[in-house]
């Protein structure tokens, strides 16, 4: 039996990865947006997480804790778990991604914190106020209003983004109850290696994996993005989660449009338009609204 890993809560220690967390995964939003112009979002999913899942192996060797991939099979379950989650959430994701702006798309994955949020108090026990379901009606407002006359457009890609909102809470709750009996940089790994072995059975089963005539560009940003995000970005999360309850944890989460939309301007040159930004800045007001209630 592999002894525990509780530790002490430290707000402060917590705060801090969470933010460090929150800026890195930012970078998702323009490396995948960048990389989805030569790869189809199916062959992108794989590479993205088996990429992922090479870095995080390295990361596990590095830090001396490959005896540790060896799992308890009620721990393994939950990895495996996790893996099929992860698996769903970046198909969905991305292909939400290839369809939207990507600040657009930072503002619509806000759903996710509050998802976790409502996860941490039905599945943990922490505490919650019903002021709360004012300003994640809000949220809802600005979705609805950022899809006023252009549901051809960015319709799909809501949707396909918010299951991927759905995805990403059931990870978060998976990690935090589980970090405290496995170490973060062994839940990471789980995370991507279980994820790309799925998405490997999905892409290649239903044939939409395309690797020919990728220039060296895409690869390129993939392998960054790769790194930064899914890599690096859940290892300071999921060790945030070993400090901090996941609901506060996910409440810092929030801000992160706002690094999204200065990286999107240097990328890509643009902002997100019209509908999309009324109803993006209503998202991220119904978001700040939540955060400063459950504070």
């Amino acid at each position: 039996m592999k002894p525990s890993l509780q530790v002490a809560s430290n707000p402060r220690k917590g705060l801090l990865y969470s933010l460090a967390a929150t800026a890195v995964v930012a970078t998702n939003y323009v490396t995948a947006k960048y990389a989805l112009g030569g790869f189809n979002p199916w062959t992108f999913s794989l590479v993205w997480t088996s990429a992922a899942a090479v870095y995080t192996f390295l990361v596990v060797l590095i830090s001396g804790r490959s005896r540790e991939i060896i799992l308890p099979r009620g721990e393994l379950a939950a990895m495996v778990w996790l893996g099929f989650a992860t698996a769903a959430t970046m198909i969905l994701a991305w292909l939400s991604l290839d369809l939207l702006n990507p600040a657009f798309a930072a503002f619509l994955s806000r759903f996710s914190p509050v998802l976790a949020i409502a996860f941490g108090v039905f599945f943990l026990s922490e505490r919650l106020s019903l002021r709360l379901l004012a300003p994640a009606g809000l949220m809802v407002v600005g979705g609805c209003i950022s899809m006023v006359g252009r549901w051809q457009i960015v319709g799909l890609g809501v949707v396909f983004g918010l299951l991927a909102c759905c995805g990403v809470a059931t990870q978060r709750l998976i990690a935090k109850i589980k970090v405290s009996k496995v170490h973060p940089n062994i839940v990471t790994f789980y995370r991507v290696f279980v994820g790309a072995l799925v998405l490997a059975l999905v892409v290649l089963g239903v044939g939409k994996a395309e690797f020919a005539n990728v220039e060296g560009k895409y690869w390129a940003v993939m392998l960054l993005g790769a790194f930064l995000g899914p890599c690096l970005g859940h290892l300071l999360m999921f060790r945030s989660y070993m400090y901090w309850e996941l609901s506060r944890a996910s409440i810092v989460v929030i801000v992160q449009p706002l690094l999204v939309i200065p990286l999107a301007y240097l990328v890509f040159g643009k902002f997100p338009g019209g509908m999309e930004l009324i109803g993006g800045m209503v998202i991220l007001i119904g978001a700040f609204w939540l955060a400063w209630v459950h504070r």
